[in-house]
This record gives structure tokens, sequence and C-alpha cells, in this order.
């Protein structure tokens, strides 16, 4: 547990300078949303492109994997809307609690992939999110329109917004820079990667920014429904996948990482964007980020 816990708490030590920082006056409000925005468009996608380009994806059980992480995401996606009636929660909300329980934080993924097990964590990590981001993307924006909460042009909207995604692009990108077996040649891979380190430390004080503490006095069945499903249920379901099929250390410790993740601060955006119940996301990626700093410790000993 001891070792578990000093690859963590660096992490969850920016994170909480973020809550500090962001609350105190030290910089002004406005330099937190464009700090967010740089992280997502460059910073993040260069770590993506630097780590998937140069990556010996050859040795990643990438099937096994994929069906570890997306089989566990579909059947909680399918099970959340054949309950949705009996949340008793109108569509706006409904589509609030269902990115709660499907969308992760990539940067405490990357860098708790990364803390744990190293480059091989990074390489196993950079691949599930190549796998899962058009994955919970395209399965998000379609309970949106299933809910109906887009309104007019709203769909074509969203569709755009998927193809221009910067974490699918460079997801994208970078795989096939390996698979052509052109990497990153010359003095572009020190470049690519010295721009990417940056996005963990910067992102996961953005994480800590986004929270607000003041949303959890909104405690409903909804919230309650989604930090059981994405910190508890999810996880469970994807250990005992990995188990199954027999992933090897390295990737079962990540696709376990990757379940029990809180979700993904940009969800907040999203449901103002897309008719969601932007103050129901809030509490609920205040109250997950809080509590899997408890949990995540809990399931990683728990294979330790």
């Amino acid at each position: 547990m001891t070792g578990i816990m000093e690859a963590l708490l660096p992490l969850f030590a920016l994170i909480g300078l973020g809550v500090v920082l962001g609350r105190s006056r030290f910089l002004p409000a406005d330099f937190w949303p464009q700090l967010e925005r740089l992280v997502y468009f460059v910073l993040f996608p260069a770590m993506l492109v630097a780590t998937l380009a140069t990556a010996e994806i050859s040795r990643v059980p990438v099937a096994r994997l994929a069906a570890v992480l997306l089989g566990t995401m579909a059947l909680f996606a399918w099970g959340l809307w054949r309950l949705r009636h009996r949340l008793g929660l109108d569509p706006a909300a409904f589509t609030s609690v269902f990115q709660g329980a499907l969308r992760f934080n990539s940067y405490v993924g990357v860098a708790g992939a990364a803390a744990l097990h190293a480059g091989p964590g990074a390489t196993v990590a950079a691949v599930a999110l190549a796998l899962m981001v058009p994955t919970v993307n395209v399965i998000c924006v379609t309970g949106f329109v299933a809910a109906g909460t887009l309104g007019p042009g709203g769909v074509k909207k969203s569709a755009l917004a998927l193809l221009k995604n910067p974490l699918i692009i460079a997801c994208l990108l970078g795989v096939g820079l390996n698979l052509a077996g052109v990497g990153l040649p010359g003095w572009t891979a020190e470049a690519v990667s010295l721009t990417g380190r940056a996005a963990l430390p910067l992102g996961l004080l953005a994480v800590g920014v986004a929270l607000r503490l003041p949303a959890l006095l909104r405690l409903n069945l909804g919230v309650l429904a989604a930090l059981v499903i994405k910190l508890v249920l999810m996880p469970g379901l994807a250990l005992a996948l990995a188990w199954t099929l027999r992933l090897d250390p390295v990737s079962r410790d990540v696709a376990l990482l990757f379940a029990a993740l809180p979700t993904a601060t940009s969800a907040y955006i999203l449901a103002r964007q897309l008719g969601g119940d932007a103050e129901l996301m809030a509490a609920i990626i205040t109250g997950q980020t809080l509590l899997a700093m408890l949990t995540l410790p809990l399931w990683l000993r728990l294979v330790a």
C-alpha cells in the first residue's frame, strides 16, 4: 500500500495545489481557462503523439485491453440507459449522470500509469486513450441525441466537434506514424516530447482549479448513482474481465486504473454546451475526484 500511495500522492498533491491556487488571488481567474485550453489542444496531444509514435505497441495486448475497457464502458452505458426512468431524472440531469458514469480524467490516468509502471505504464495508458477517447465521445454524444437535449443543429455541431477533437486526432496521428514506421525522426522527437512533458503537471493543476466544493451540496440519487457506478461497479467489472482474460500485470493495473478514474472536468463544459444539467455535472465531478483519492489506492492495493 505504501508504494501505491507514494506513486499517487504527488498527483493528489498537485490537484490539491490547483484547488488552493484556483481559490486564491495569486493568478487572475481568466488565466485558468486559457491554461486548460493550452493543455487540451497543444500539450496533451503532443504527449500522446510522442508516446504512441515511438511506443512498442506490439507488446501491448491491444485486443484484450480493448475487450476489458470498451466492454465495461459499453455494458454500463447500456445498463444506465435501460434504467434511466427508474432514476427519476429529467433528460438534462440524466445526460450529466450518463457522462459522469462513463467519462474519465485522462490527465490523472496517464500520470497514474506512469507513476506506477514508468515507461511501460505510459505506453499502455496511451493505447488505452486511443481506444477509449473516440468511444466515450461517441457514446456520450449519442446519449445527448437520444435524450433530446441538443436542440436544432445540435447533432451536426456535435459531430463536427468529434471530428475536430484534438485527443482523437493526436491518437490517430501517433498510431499512424508508428504503424508506418516513421515515428518521430531527428529533432522532432525531442521537441514533441519536451512539449508534452508539461501536459500532466499543468493538467493536474487544472483539475484542482475546476473542482467546485459548494456543488457537493446538491446530493441526490443522480450524484450517488454516478459515484457508485464510476468508483465501485465499473472498476470491479474491469478487474474481473482483466483477470478472466489474463492481462499482464502492467496492462491489468492500467485497465483497472482507467476504469476507476473520476470523470473528466471537461464534462462540465459539454453539459453546458449540449443541454445537460451543468450544476449536477459539477457536483458529480467534484464528488468523484475527491472520493477517488480514497478508492483508487484501495483498488490498486487489491491487485498489488
